[in-house]
């Protein structure tokens, strides 16, 4: 996974810290993070990250709307969201949405990774 780059998208900085952290420890690169979803539908066109990690709730635009966009913009996105527990049937809407899969907070490192490497292939 060494060199994949992800944009973080979380309203809350404690979350984005634990998640960049995971991450650089798994090797992958942070090339950016946003804690709205109106910024993070930006950064996704100005960044094309190869994944993106994205909260469903959020200040000015969903994770799920700002998934939708994100995937209109470029089909082959690949949008893992984050989600609280009890948040289940906004996962699935964010799935249909185009949301590639799902983790679950509070994160366990070794998971968020597990389902990192699966969505990308390796």
């Amino acid at each position: 996974m060494s060199g994949k780059r992800v944009l973080i998208v979380d309203d809350q900085l404690f979350m984005r810290n634990t998640l960049r952290d995971v991450f650089v420890s798994g090797g992958f690169t942070v090339v950016g993070e946003a804690d709205d979803g109106l910024k993070a539908v930006a950064l996704y066109s100005e960044l094309k990250p190869d994944l993106v990690t994205m909260d469903i709730v959020m200040p000015l635009k969903s994770g799920i709307e700002a998934t939708r966009e994100i995937v209109r913009f470029d089909p082959a996105a690949v949008v893992v969201m984050c989600s609280a527990l009890g948040q289940e049937s906004l996962v699935m809407e964010a799935i249909s949405a185009g949301a590639t899969d799902f983790i679950i907070k509070p994160f366990r490192a070794d998971e968020v990774l597990a389902v990192m490497r699966k969505v990308l292939g390796a």
